[in-house]
C-alpha cells in the first residue's frame, strides 16, 4: 500500500457511516443563504464607509475624501507633492476621470517607465475588508493596478459594498470580466526571512480618494 492509499484510506475510515442526503445539504445551504448575517462577521462601524476606512487604513491604504469628482485633480495634487513627487501619473482612459480637469498635471493613458504613479477607478468597494474591486476592460488597462510604486483608486461611497457576497452578487448581475482584482492594501511580502518587503508584488503605497455620495 502506498502513502496515499494509506492517507485516502484513513479519511475513509473517519467519514461517517451515514451520510446526508444531497437533498438535505442542498436544504441547510439555502438556508445559510437565506439570511447571511447570521454566518458573516460584524463589519468593524455601522456605516459602510466608516468601516470600510477603518479597515483599509489598518492595512496600511491611505485615505482622503472629497466633496465631488469636480475634486479629485486637486486631492490627486496634494498627493503627489505630499511624497515629494513631480506632477506627472497615467491615468486610467475612462471618461468618469479623462473628463476631469487636470490642468497643471502632466497626464497620459499609459505608464512611462519612469512614472512612480498612476490612477484608477474602483468599481466597488468592501466595507467588511478594506478591499476594492477592479475589472479589467477596455478603458480599464489593468497593468495600471500592478506596475507604479504608487497607486491612486478613485472610489464613489455609494459604491462601497457590506461583505465579499454582495459583490459575487453584483458580478451575477452583468457580464463577466476577462480579470477581476481584489485590491487589499499595498503591496508587501514577508517571504525572505520574516523581513517585511513593501510593494515586493505590486504598488508599495495605496491611496483612496473617497468621493462623497451625491444622493
Amino acid at each position: 500500500m502506498t502513502a496515499r492509499d494509506r492517507i485516502l484510506s484513513a479519511i475513509r475510515a473517519a467519514l461517517p457511516q451515514e451520510r446526508p442526503a444531497p437533498d438535505a445539504i442542498a436544504a441547510e445551504a439555502k438556508a445559510l443563504l437565506a439570511d447571511p448575517d447570521t454566518s458573516r462577521p460584524r463589519l468593524v462601524a455601522e456605516g459602510l464607509v466608516d468601516a470600510f476606512i477603518l479597515k483599509a487604513e489598518a492595512i496600511g491604504t491611505t485615505i482622503d475624501r472629497v466633496g465631488g469628482m469636480e475634486a479629485v485633480p486637486d486631492a490627486v495634487r496634494r498627493y503627489l507633492s505630499g511624497y515629494g513627487l513631480s506632477l506627472s501619473l497615467a491615468v486610467e482612459p475612462t471618461p468618469a476621470l479623462t473628463a476631469l480637469d487636470w490642468t497643471g498635471l502632466d497626464t497620459g493613458t499609459t505608464l512611462a517607465p519612469d512614472q512612480p504613479a498612476a490612477l484608477g477607478k474602483a468599481l466597488w468597494g468592501i466595507a467588511e475588508s478594506g478591499s476594492m474591486i477592479v475589472h479589467s476592460g477596455a478603458d480599464t488597462p489593468i497593468l495600471l493596478s500592478f506596475l507604479p510604486l504608487h497607486h491612486i483608486v478613485v472610489l464613489q461611497e455609494s459604491d462601497i459594498l457590506s461583505h465579499l457576497e454582495d459583490y459575487a452578487a453584483q458580478l451575477a448581475e452583468r457580464p463577466h470580466p476577462r480579470n477581476a482584482i481584489l485590491i487589499t492594501g499595498p503591496s508587501g511580502t514577508t517571504d525572505i526571512e520574516g523581513s517585511y518587503v513593501r510593494g515586493a508584488h505590486g504598488p508599495g503605497f495605496l491611496h483612496v480618494i473617497l468621493v462623497a455620495s451625491t444622493d
